[in-house]
């Protein structure tokens, strides 16, 4: 693939991890709350879908015990997109789940957000807001579990 399709966020580059960023907080963004940011955008770009939206099943992976040793947890649904906006951007999107309007979206606003003629808009009025909705819910979320928080200590005496 040329650059001009996937942008300077291909795999290895320099922007990878803030693609990964971006691709993780449009991901877990409730579904609501992403399309009405969308549509404050007023973007609406010519898209053909390259692949997909495929429904799935994913394996989980975890680890247990002192060792680490990896074990089978189970499987969750998940949905993938592959888009390609007018302007020859890729974007790609996986989320858990089977909303394959969300994930089409995701997908889009990926694209977009590798266009340099929009990528500020998607960061300022999609991504970061987005962003800070989630640290904020997470914040009250651990503020809620450390009120539960119970100390326990040992008091060692001395022998007598």
């Amino acid at each position: 693939m040329s650059s001009a399709q996937t942008g300077p966020d291909k795999e290895g580059g320099a922007e990878a991890p803030g693609r990964q960023r971006r691709l993780s907080v449009l991901a877990t963004a409730p579904a609501g709350e992403l399309l009405d940011r969308w549509k404050a955008t007023g973007l609406d770009p010519a898209v053909e879908l390259l692949r997909g939206p495929e429904t799935g099943l994913i394996a989980l992976r975890a680890r247990i015990g002192g060792t680490g040793q990896p074990f089978h947890a189970g499987e969750m649904s998940a949905t993938r997109v592959t888009v390609r906006i007018g302007t020859g951007q890729v974007g790609h999107a996986m989320i858990a789940g089977r909303d394959a309007r969300k994930a089409q979206l995701v997908a889009v606003i990926d694209a977009l957000a590798l266009d340099p003629a929009h990528a500020e808009t998607i960061e300022d009025r999609i991504v970061a807001p987005l962003e800070a909705m989630a640290a904020t819910a997470d914040a009250a979320v651990r503020s809620e579990t450390a009120a539960t928080k119970v100390n326990f200590f040992t008091m060692v005496r001395g022998e007598d």
